[in-house]
């Protein structure tokens, strides 16, 4: 009797230049040992490096992600994600939600491997994420993390 195939998972890693957490390699670390735990096998990985996290613009991976996904390309039923933050801080918190909610349509999961919650549409799970995106960008675009203050100089 054969075994039933490993759903596949993609990976989305983003680079960061905030702290070593962030760093590609402890992503796709994490990432993987997420997969391996519940029983994915890892058929693709989408790297971004450097890139804006306010928009989509220059994130060329994340965008051939999307348009595998909608396009019905994608041979994968899960993309991993390290947390909340690596899949983007765009300007209107609802952006993440939306390419999020993209996938799900599609009926690909999204699961942030690094998150105390597990992604699973209860109310919960919604509540945090949105207090993660909102918080974070908020941290971001206010410059807790940029002491220089150019984030806000960007803005004004």
């Amino acid at each position: 009797m054969a075994l039933p195939p490993t759903p596949g998972a993609a990976l989305y890693v983003r680079a960061s230049t905030e702290h070593q957490n962030y760093s590609t390699d402890h992503q796709e670390s994490a990432q993987r040992e997420y997969a391996a735990q519940h029983d994915f096998e890892v058929v693709a990985v989408y790297q971004d490096e450097g890139r804006s996290v306010l928009t989509l613009d220059g994130r060329n991976e994340l965008l051939r992600l999307l348009d595998e996904v909608q396009l019905g390309q994608a041979d994968f039923v899960a993309v991993l994600v390290y947390d909340v933050s690596r899949w983007g801080r765009f300007q209107d918190v609802d952006e993440s939600a939306y390419y999020e909610y993209a996938c799900r349509k599609a009926g690909i999961t999204v699961s942030y491997c690094a998150e105390p919650f597990t992604n699973d549409g209860s109310p919960l799970a919604t509540l945090i994420k949105g207090l993660k995106r909102a918080s974070r960008n908020f941290s971001f675009l206010h410059g807790a993390s940029d002491p220089t203050g150019r984030r806000l100089q960007w803005l004004k």
